[in-house]
């Protein structure tokens, strides 16, 4: 019965998120619903709360919206970059992670020792449903993959794209967010192309173990003395 409150509480507050974030990128409803290739009663359904995406289509709304993947768990942080899905089939892409997260689902279950029906047990969901989520039959609504998670002791950052489109715009996304963390001093050091040299040095320099970084030290202290 607890799962069930979490999963009906975590959809209505995704939905507001979801919501949130269409208006604040001004599309449709029905332009949102075709970019990521479900109907639009289903949209519509997953702004009220009444039913939620699954992880591969968040992540293609969060491309789509062009926010970072982390609004969606109450971060507010929003770039104003160029949007890069317009050579993306994110419908294609959907069908394809929701593969990948049933097969990463099985496997986090088999490596935490569950049997498919102890999961659904401790989950409060059926057997079959669980079934049809591993083989990537049935896509995993967000509130139902993070119980399942839960329950395994996994992660969702484990589920998340890391090397496809997806996760090479989420990388770009957070070097923004942290470029813009940096003291306003350092960012314009970084932008200026005469500190370029400087910027190299310290990225070849990062890659020194300490003592060679001693050495380097010390050879400089012999060269100024």
């Amino acid at each position: 019965m607890e799962s069930k409150t979490r999963i009906i509480l975590r959809s209505k507050t995704l939905g507001a998120l979801i919501k949130d974030a269409r208006q604040a990128s001004n599309f449709s409803m029905k332009e949102c619903a075709e970019a990521i290739g479900v109907g639009s009663g289903t949209y519509s359904s997953f702004e009220k709360g009444n039913k939620s995406p699954s992880l591969p289509e968040l992540e293609a709304l969060s491309m789509f919206f062009n926010l970072p993947i982390a609004h969606f768990w109450g971060t507010e942080a929003i770039s104003d970059d160029p949007s890069p899905i317009s050579e993306i089939d994110l419908v294609r892409l959907v069908e394809l992670r929701q593969r990948i997260i049933g097969a990463l689902l099985r496997q986090e279950r088999r490596e935490s020792g569950y049997s498919m029906k102890a999961l659904a047990k401790e989950a409060e969901m059926p057997k079959g449903r669980i079934k049809a989520y591993e083989l990537g039959e049935r896509s995993i609504p967000v509130p139902e993959l993070e119980i399942l998670i839960s329950v395994l002791g996994s992660d969702i950052d484990k589920f998340l794209d890391k090397n496809g489109p997806v996760g090479q715009w989420m990388m770009r996304q957070n070097a923004v967010i942290d470029f813009l963390d940096l003291p306003p001093e350092l960012q314009d050091f970084v932008c200026q192309p005469i500190n370029r040299p400087y910027l190299e040095l310290a990225l070849k320099l990062s890659d020194f173990s300490a003592e060679k970084l001693r050495t380097v030290a010390e050879g400089i202290l012999d060269i100024t003395f």
